[in-house]
């Protein structure tokens, strides 16, 4: 049976994190966190009711005691904002954790680098869990690492994009170059083959949500990603075969006695 994923000494059955954002209904969100298998879901913490408890929040709709709830610093651009918004989240209950975003360009959502890296140290210090989106630069992700990250996650494609991956040299280069923390693939899958190849490449999860949300049909796209990533954790471990230029028989006669 292939491994569980192990992130800050917590262990996750499911290699698939999905997020919280843009269904049409909570009921929908409901049904496709249930279709996924995920036992990890991120919540964006700037976009929920966390202070009046009479009004109907997405948070009614996760049940706390199947799903672990991370929190996300989702439209801060910079690291005192991030910091503010991973606060409040640990205050109101929500989790140590954090889903470390510090975004440094608004039309393409990439990562601020220099901010990315403050907010790690100071939210490492004060005794967070963070898992930080990053770039696909193997720099970088050193940084967080000896910053205290208990995950490294970079993009395949832009966030919301669905190009599917981008930019697999770079995430070997990742896979083969990091061993100590988790790498978790984050933003651009589009659909089920694209959570395999990241899968095949190393990756050791992948965190979704416009790919499910944003499908025809959420629930079946939830399964789907939920067997993709499956399916490519396992070629991946059987180790594929070596690609050939030319044919090669797949019955041959070595060793057949003829007539």
């Amino acid at each position: 049976m292939p491994k569980n994923l192990e992130i800050a000494g917590r262990s996750f059955r499911s290699r698939l994190v999905v997020g919280t954002g843009k269904y049409r209904s909570f009921q929908e969100m409901q049904r496709c966190h249930e279709a996924s298998g995920a036992e990890m879901v991120t919540v964006a913490v700037r976009r929920v009711n966390l202070t009046d408890r009479s009004k109907e929040s997405l948070l009614d709709y996760i049940d706390r005691s199947k799903l672990f709830i991370l929190p996300n610093t989702a439209g801060c651009y910079n690291a005192d904002d991030a910091v503010r918004t991973a606060m409040l989240a640990r205050e109101v209950g929500l989790s140590n954790w954090v889903k470390l975003e510090v975004i440094g360009d608004e039309k393409t959502l990439f990562p601020d680098n220099a901010g990315l890296l403050e907010a790690t140290r100071i939210l490492v210090k004060e005794g967070f869990v963070v898992l930080p989106y990053t770039n696909d630069d193997i720099v970088n992700a050193r940084k967080l690492i000896e910053a205290g990250a208990a995950a490294v996650m970079p993009l395949a494609a832009p966030i919301g994009s669905g190009l599917g991956v981008q930019n697999p040299a770079n995430l070997r280069i990742l896979r083969e170059m990091i061993t100590e923390v988790p790498l978790i693939v984050d933003a651009g899958v589009g659909t089920a083959s694209d959570a395999a190849i990241a899968m095949e490449l190393g990756a050791d999860g992948i965190l979704m949500n416009t790919a499910i949300a944003a499908a025809e049909d959420p629930e079946r796209m939830a399964r789907a990603m939920k067997l993709a990533v499956e399916a490519g954790q396992l070629a991946y471990e059987a180790g594929r075969m070596p690609k050939k230029l030319y044919a090669s028989a797949s019955s041959p006669l070595a060793g057949v006695v003829g007539g």
